[in-house]
């Protein structure tokens, strides 16, 4: 029989998206530390993958603002900038915003039930202080009306921001301060079941808000590149990736 002209592309494609999530879940959740260098060779080695797949999500994630790069020199984890976060965060809130907005006033039942359950889940994991589940409820929550506006632009900038979100999300959801969010997720859903546009918008702002005192409190000043005088013999890496 003949060969398919795409033979190969589909399972390439898989392994590159999984070596980003992979590694940005792990820049995420801490695992991979602020300022810590990265190695593409160990990453491969860990991950079971060749080497570019890696550097191709190196590269991904650089321009997602989680990894910062001297080529020739060296790759790390990028520092929590408060900078970038501040950005992340209003990109972020304009975009749910946006996702609400076109999503009414046509959530269906069944879209309106998937959001009481996922907060329901989300308000259990605060209990149990799970900030993993409390995190990945809260995007299913939010994710039900992104999914429902079906905008792809809407879809592809949450995608590159949020992450950078979630590194703050994490002390957010492991405090006191995330349990107000479970009382405004109700009210979004009720507004939402309303068909209040206006007012649903309003609600999902403010609760993208509640990330805003974090700022100041849970990030460093100005992060300044203490980097540059730092050679550490890394020019001698081939790929411009070093541990």
């Amino acid at each position: 029989m003949p060969v398919p002209q795409s033979r190969g592309l589909v399972s390439r494609s898989l392994l590159r998206e999984n070596a980003y999530r992979a590694i940005r879940d792990a820049i995420v959740d801490g695992t991979l530390t602020p300022g810590e260098r990265l190695n593409d060779g160990d990453l491969a080695e860990w991950l079971g993958v060749s080497r570019t797949p890696v550097r191709e999500a190196l590269a991904r994630l650089e321009q997602a603002g989680l990894v910062q790069t001297k080529p020739g020199r060296y790759t790390m984890v990028s520092p929590l900038d408060v900078r970038a976060v501040r950005a992340a965060q209003s990109v972020t809130a304009a975009m749910h915003e946006l996702a609400v907005r076109e999503a009414l006033p046509d959530l269906s039942a069944a879209e309106l039930g998937a959001m009481r359950e996922a907060n329901a889940r989300f308000a259990d994991a605060l209990r149990r202080n799970d900030v993993d589940a409390a995190i990945a409820a809260d995007d299913d929550f939010h994710g039900v009306p992104v999914t429902a506006c079906a905008n792809h632009a809407v879809r592809t900038v949450l995608e590159q921001f949020t992450p950078v979100l979630r590194r703050l999300e994490r002390s957010r959801f492991s405090s006191l301060s995330g349990r107000g969010s479970v009382v405004q997720h109700d009210r979004i859903i009720a507004l939402c079941e309303a068909g209040d546009v206006e007012g649903a918008a309003a609600a999902t702002r403010a609760n993208w808000r509640t990330l805003v005192p974090l700022l100041d409190t849970s990030l460093p000043g100005d992060a300044n590149d203490n980097n540059d005088s730092d050679d550490n013999n890394d020019s001698d890496d081939p790929g411009g990736v070093s541990g």
